[in-house]
């Protein structure tokens, strides 16, 4: 697992051993950028199941403003700090050990592309974006991408403007509109 590009392109990523987290592979995270890369520079980001970081990572490395990453397991949540003082970007960076929904319910700010990478299978994305859409923390025409099993189907409250499957990854995009 590497930063595909900008500022700390290259640069191999750390990961959690064993299954407890699902590292978004390098395929799929490059077509999950191709399709929002106009977006990314100056961007608020929000990296909830937030993992080793790579995807909120990925979005400073390419000129984002700020990403506020969300992790409850405690390990990665010091594999997210690693991964961030070896890319540099830990100044642009804010690391919550908590978990999603507390972190929702308690957030007031407003994000221009929010990531929901949560375990498969348990209809968390349906959850969390009924919480982002209820607590208003995206931005108008903000961007949030959800990462399931390809079998999955969400639920969304959000517009539906793409969706595209890997092997046994879906990643479905929605916007604010």
């Amino acid at each position: 697992m590497r930063v595909i590009s900008g500022t700390a392109r290259g640069c191999k990523l750390v990961s959690q051993e064993g299954n407890l987290t699902r590292p978004t592979t390098d395929r799929v995270k490059e077509s999950l950028f191709s399709i929002i890369q106009f977006s990314v520079k100056e961007s608020v980001v929000l990296d909830l199941f937030a993992g080793s970081g790579a995807l909120g990572i990925e979005t400073l490395s390419r000129g984002a403003k700020s990403c506020v990453f969300v992790e409850q397991n405690s390990r990665a949540v010091n594999i997210i700090k690693q991964n961030l003082e070896k890319t540099g970007l830990i100044e642009k960076s804010i690391i919550n050990n908590t978990d999603a929904e507390r972190f929702i319910l308690n957030c007031s700010d407003a994000f221009d592309i929010i990531f929901l990478d949560p375990p498969y299978g348990f209809g968390i994305c349906d959850k969390m974006l009924d919480l982002i859409k209820e607590k208003g923390i995206i931005k108008p025409n903000g961007i949030i991408v959800c990462e399931t099993d390809a079998k999955d189907f969400v639920k969304s409250p959000f517009f539906e403007k793409k969706q595209v499957t890997y092997s046994s990854t879906k990643l479905t995009f929605f916007e604010n509109r």
